[in-house]
């Protein structure tokens, strides 16, 4: 009976206010038997410090999550946002719309620009302006052009008696993300003897589809600076499928490498992709000799 009393009292007292974007959901029920505030006041783990005469080797990597990959489906489930986590594509759209933490980085078209040159701010700085809250939702989602019609549901014409056409965006969802690129620094520290990595940037990826509606490639959607995303990474759940009582965030799953990928580019004098060279198998393959070459080095480097 006392134990029961102790646990309405408590009930009664649990600050249900975290409303961050790692699928908290304010009200009077807690749904579990103890409120989980490790992940949301977690504190981002600081980088150790690096100098530039400490690294006597680096390379630049490119690499692509495929979010089909078992190994890969703590950031591709849920679909639809749970009371206890979120997928990251949710996290990230509500880092974006909702929290206004991180900014996105536009790929400039066909260029397909990874360097952050072009960074998607308001100009005068309101983030709830309504122009620049229309331009993310432009990022966040495809634009389909639909009949316009009054408000008897009938569809409005023009003077030449053509249907007057609007364009509405449907944002993407979990299910429309099929992989991240992630653009990444190996490095080796002479001063603590390691080879280490720092992740640069990450970009999601989604069909692209031709006007007959059949797949014809993956598009870029945008880039996102990695240092900037770790404090919103940070405080997001990710499932553990051994133990729900010992759950990492975001932050945590790319820091320990808890995911499975490929290279798809590492820095040439070309500044070219491994597919363009290559293609099918041999582009595996060339991205296995890349991953090799790597592990050798971090052995003979002291050789050097």
């Amino acid at each position: 009976m006392l134990r029961s009393l102790i646990f309405l009292f408590y009930l009664s007292n649990v600050p249900l206010s975290f409303s961050q974007c790692g699928g908290f959901v304010d009200g009077d029920v807690l749904d579990g038997i103890y409120l989980q505030e490790n992940i949301p006041t977690k504190r981002v783990i600081q980088y150790a410090s690096l100098r530039e005469a400490d690294v006597i080797w680096s390379k630049r990597i490119w690499r692509t999550i495929d979010l089909r990959e078992k190994l890969n489906h703590p950031l591709f489930y849920p679909l639809e946002p749970l009371s206890d986590r979120s997928s990251l594509w949710d996290v990230i759209k509500c880092g974006i719309l909702n929290e206004s933490s991180i900014t996105i980085y536009d790929v400039n078209g066909f260029e397909q620009d990874d360097q952050f040159k072009y960074p998607v701010r308001p100009e005068n700085g309101n983030f709830n302006n309504a122009i620049y809250q229309k331009k993310l939702l432009s990022y966040l989602g495809s634009e389909t052009e639909i009949e316009k019609i009054d408000e008897n549901d009938n569809v409005m014409y023009d003077d030449m008696g053509d249907p007057i056409l609007e364009v509405i965006v449907e944002q993407y969802t979990a299910r429309d993300i099929v992989r991240y690129e992630l653009k990444e620094d190996w490095f080796f520290d002479k001063q603590r003897s390691v080879m280490d990595v720092r992740i640069i940037g990450l970009s999601p990826l989604v069909y692209d589809y031709d006007p007959s509606g059949d797949v014809k490639g993956l598009k870029n959607l945008f880039w996102l600076y990695y240092p900037e995303c770790r404090y919103l990474f940070q405080n997001a759940f990710v499932y553990n499928p051994k133990n729900d009582a010992m759950r990492m965030s975001f932050d945590d799953l790319f820091m320990k490498r808890r995911f499975s990928s490929y290279i798809h580019k590492e820095s040439n004098v070309f500044d070219r992709a491994i597919a363009q060279p290559h293609d099918g198998v041999d582009a595996l393959l060339e991205s296995e000799r890349i991953k090799k070459q790597m592990f050798i080095i971090e052995h003979d480097l002291w050789s050097f």
